[in-house]
């Protein structure tokens, strides 16, 4: 939304804001500082978008605005390319369940997995039903999706941890990956990092930016030795704040020299986030807790932890088979 300020002019609220350079404003009928804030939100929201001329591209964009600086705005400039080629020049009330389909049979000929269409519509979904809120428009359509594949199982035994950590790699990238496999942090949470929260003394690292958020799967971590080793090298050579750094700056993305590293391991197609659930399978394996697990990965709970990795732990439903051994029962049967 479009910054705004509030005050008064002969007595009558008036919103102002900055458009094209020049300062506009305009006469509230509000009676008080809440409804002058309400009303003014409503003025903003109409000079951003028309009520009556929106389009589904014209709300995407709004939509984008309104969460610059976060990862979904960054994403759906990414989708937006081919989302709104198909969608774009409608309105919402225009948009039906026959439009998503056909998208969703273009998209498989260009090659697309369904996973990927999706999430494509999935955005298309989440900032139409924000316009919803926003009283943009009256009603959001309905957004048919392909349904969402069954997550893809990729692990990495100790030995291919080991052959990824010692490949052939760029020194960010492969403590990149050295972060990912001893704190079982998601890339994002690991690039970043800043060594405001990694203490050394204590043996601790954050993966947290502040006491509230964002807290999905971040944790606070302790650190083991071959991390400690590998970040004591990295704070000595720090020419920035951030752990993971490169040209003297933050390292936005390493898709690119993660896959170089996994091809030069000789491994299969893995991603960043097959990392966590490596640490997390290699933790179920040596009998972790699956309580401790789930801090480890900043679950607010043990329910998902359970019912991802619980099948790992030689624990795992023991008690139950040895109820069910009924070898003793035979050995009687046997003599009788």
């Amino acid at each position: 939304m479009r910054e705004f300020t509030i005050g008064r002019l002969n007595g009558r609220f008036v919103v102002s804001w900055f458009e094209d350079g020049k300062r506009r404003r305009y006469r509230l009928a509000a009676l008080n500082a809440k409804e002058a804030e309400a009303e003014a939100r409503d003025v903003i929201l109409r000079q951003t978008l028309p009520v009556g001329t929106t389009t589904v591209r014209t709300i995407w964009e709004a939509y984008r605005e309104d969460t610059k600086g976060r990862r979904i705005s960054e994403h759906m400039g990414h989708s937006g390319k081919a989302v709104l080629p198909h969608f774009g020049e409608l309105r919402p009330d225009q948009v039906s369940v026959d439009d998503c389909r056909v998208y969703t049979a273009k998209r498989r000929l260009q090659g697309r997995a369904d996973g990927t269409i999706h999430t494509e519509l999935g955005h298309l979904r989440t900032c139409l039903k924000w316009a919803q809120g926003m009283r943009l428009i009256q009603m959001a359509p309905k957004i048919e999706r392909p349904a969402q594949p069954a997550p893809v199982d990729r692990f990495l035994d100790r030995s291919q941890v080991e052959r990824l950590i010692t490949a052939d790699a760029a020194p960010h990238v492969r403590l990149a990956i050295l972060l990912m496999l001893t704190t079982a942090g998601r890339v994002s949470a690991i690039l970043e990092l800043t060594w405001d929260r990694v203490n050394l003394d204590r043996g601790q690292i954050n993966l947290r930016t502040d006491d509230t958020g964002p807290r999905k799967g971040r944790a606070i971590v302790p650190i083991n030795p071959t991390l400690r080793a590998a970040l004591a090298a990295a704070r000595e050579a720090a020419m920035t704040e951030f752990v993971v750094e490169y040209a003297s700056g933050p390292v936005l993305s390493i898709k690119r020299g993660f896959a170089s590293a996994v091809a030069n391991a000789g491994l299969p197609h893995i991603t960043p986030h097959d990392l966590r659930r490596t640490a997390a399978r290699l933790m179920a394996e040596a009998g972790v807790p699956m309580s401790e697990i789930a801090q480890y990965l900043g679950h607010s709970n043990t329910t998902i932890t359970e019912r991802v990795y619980g099948r790992f732990s030689p624990e795992h439903l023991r008690k139950a088979a040895d109820v069910l051994d009924f070898g003793a029962l035979r050995q009687i049967i046997a003599h009788l």
